[in-house]
C-alpha cells in the first residue's frame, strides 16, 4: 500500500484535516473529489469506494457526516487502503467516543499525531488503539522530554505491550451469531444467512500463546479425523491481525498472542438454510373507514431447553391508526406511532411455547388497496443465550505462558436477530399467515 495523502472532509467536500505523506500529489487534488462523485451520480452510476481520474486514484469511505479520503498516484492496493481508513475511524472513535465534524475541529493536534504514528511515507504502521493510547494521550502537552514509545510499536507483536500482570488470569470468549432472513408472504424462507463473531476479553499476564479449536469441517477432512458431533464449514473467515495465518492454513489451528482486554478474534459467515427460530402469524381484519383488528400468534421453534430473552415483535399498522387497544396472554404491548407499528414485548419465550395477543385500532381515513399492499414487513428482535443456530462449538481453548500460571477460560454462546432481514406479510384480505424470524 502507498497512500500519498489522507484527508477527512465534510459532506460539502471541504477538507477538515489532511496529511501529505508524499509530494507526488498536490493537496489541491482534494477539491476534485466531491465534483467527481457528483458527476458519477448524475450519470446514474453507483459511486464505488475506489475510482480514478486523470491518473489519480481516489479511495474513500463515509462515516456519519464525514468522508475519509486517501489519494495516490501509484498502483495501490485499494483493499488495504480501505481497511486502513476503517482502522483510522476505529482509533478516532476510541479517542473521542464520537467521530464527527465537531470532534475533528476540537482535536486537530492529537489527530495529526495519530496520523503521523499510524502511517509513515504512505505505509501503515501502528493501528492498534490500545498501544497508541499508551504514548499519545489527550492530556495537555508539557515542555518536557517525552517518554519513549512502548516496545510493542517496534516489536513483531505490535498489538500487545510486554510486562502485563494480573492477579487473576482469565479469558472470556463469546461466540455470537446473528441470523439474517427473508421470508415471503407465503411463509417460505427465500434467503437466510448466519453472521458469526468470536469476541474475547483477555486478562492474562505476560505474553501468552492461545490455541483455539472449533468443530471445523475442513480441519476434520484435512486431518482424516472424524468429528464426534456436528461439524461446520465457515465462509468468509476474517481474523484479527494477531492470528498466525500460516498455521491456520496448514492445519486449521487458530494460534495467537492476544491483545490485552477486549477485541474481536474472528468473524465468519454461513449461508446454510435456517428455519425461522421465532414464527409469527398475524391475521388482519380491516373494516374500511372505521377500524382494523389484528390477531398475532408467536411460536418459538427451537428446543425446550433454550429460552429467548427480550423478544420484541414489531407489527406495522396504517400511518393514521389511532385509539389503540391491546390484549395479550403474556408480555406487554405498546403503540409506537413514530414507527407506525405496535410492539409486543416478551421478557422470555421458552422453546416450543406459543402465545396470542389481539390489537384494535381506529381508522379515521379511507386508504386505497394500493396503500395497503405497501405495508412494511413484521420484524422481530431476540436473543437466545447458550445456543448457536449453526452448531459451532469451541472444542478447546489452551493457554500457554512461559511462567506456567493457571488461567480460567470462560465460553459463552449467544444467538440473536440480525439487522438485515425482511419478513413480508400477506394481504389484509387473505388468510395466509404473516411470518417472521
Amino acid at each position: 500500500m502507498v497512500a500519498s495523502l489522507i484527508a477527512i472532509l465534510d459532506l460539502k467536500g471541504k477538507p477538515l484535516i489532511q496529511r501529505a505523506y508524499r509530494d507526488d500529489v498536490h493537496p489541491s487534488v482534494i477539491e476534485k473529489f466531491l465534483p467527481l462523485v457528483l458527476d458519477i451520480e448524475e450519470e446514474g452510476q453507483q459511486v464505488t469506494p475506489c475510482f480514478s481520474s486523470q491518473g489519480i486514484n481516489f479511495m474513500h469511505i463515509r462515516h456519519s457526516n464525514l468522508y475519509l479520503l486517501a489519494i495516490s498516484k501509484r498502483n495501490t492496493n485499494a483493499a488495504e487502503v480501505i481497511i486502513f481508513l476503517h482502522r483510522l475511524v476505529s482509533v478516532l472513535i476510541e479517542y473521542f467516543k464520537e467521530l464527527e465534524e465537531e470532534s475533528i475541529r476540537d482535536n486537530f493536534v492529537i489527530i495529526y499525531e495519530l496520523m503521523d504514528e499510524m502511517m509513515d511515507f504512505g505505509y501503515p504502521q501502528t493501528t492498534e488503539s490500545k498501544i497508541l493510547q499508551e504514548y499519545i494521550t489527550q492530556e495537555s502537552h508539557k515542555l518536557e522530554i517525552q517518554a519513549r514509545p512502548p516496545m510493542a510499536v517496534t516489536n513483531a507483536v505490535s498489538w500487545r505491550t510486554e510486562g502485563i500482570k494480573y492477579r487473576k488470569n482469565e479469558v472470556f470468549l463469546d461466540v455470537i451469531e446473528s441470523v439474517n432472513m427473508l421470508v415471503n408472504a407465503n411463509g417460505n424462507v427465500v434467503r437466510s444467512e448466519i453472521l458469526g463473531a468470536v469476541k474475547m476479553k483477555c486478562y492474562l499476564s505476560g505474553m501468552p500463546e492461545l490455541r483455539l479449536g472449533l468443530n471445523d469441517k475442513v480441519m476434520f477432512e484435512s486431518t482424516g479425523r472424524t468429528s464426534r458431533g456436528k461439524s461446520i464449514e465457515m465462509e468468509d473467515v476474517k481474523f484479527h491481525q494477531c492470528v498466525r495465518l500460516s498455521r491456520f492454513e496448514n492445519d486449521r489451528t487458530i494460534s495467537f498472542i492476544p491483545p490485552d482486554g477486549e477485541f474481536e478474534l474472528m468473524s465468519y459467515r454461513l449461508s446454510t438454510a435456517v428455519k425461522p427460530l421465532i414464527w409469527v402469524e398475524a391475521a388482519v381484519e380491516s373494516h374500511k373507514g372505521s377500524r382494523v383488528e389484528y390477531m398475532v400468534k408467536v411460536k418459538a421453534q427451537f428446543k425446550r431447553r433454550s429460552t429467548a430473552n427480550n423478544v420484541e415483535i414489531y407489527v406495522p399498522v396504517p400511518d393514521d391508526a389511532d385509539s389503540p387497544k391491546f390484549r395479550a396472554s403474556t408480555g406487554s404491548v405498546q403503540y409506537a406511532p413514530d414507527r407506525s407499528a405496535f410492539v409486543w414485548k416478551l421478557k422470555q419465550l421458552g422453546g416450543s411455547r406459543e402465545f396470542l395477543m389481539r390489537a384494535h385500532f381506529g381508522l379515521p381515513s379511507v386508504k386505497s388497496e394500493a396503500d395497503v399492499e405497501k405495508r412494511p414487513p413484521i420484524t422481530v428482535k431476540f436473543e437466545i443465550p447458550y445456543f448457536t443456530v449453526s452448531g459451532i462449538q469451541v472444542r478447546y481453548l489452551k493457554i500457554v505462558e512461559k511462567s506456567g500460571y493457571q488461567a480460567l477460560p470462560w465460553v459463552r454462546y449467544i444467538t440473536q436477530n440480525g439487522d438485515d432481514y425482511s419478513l413480508r406479510t400477506a394481504s389484509e384480505k387473505g388468510s395466509a399467515p404473516i411470518v417472521s424470524m
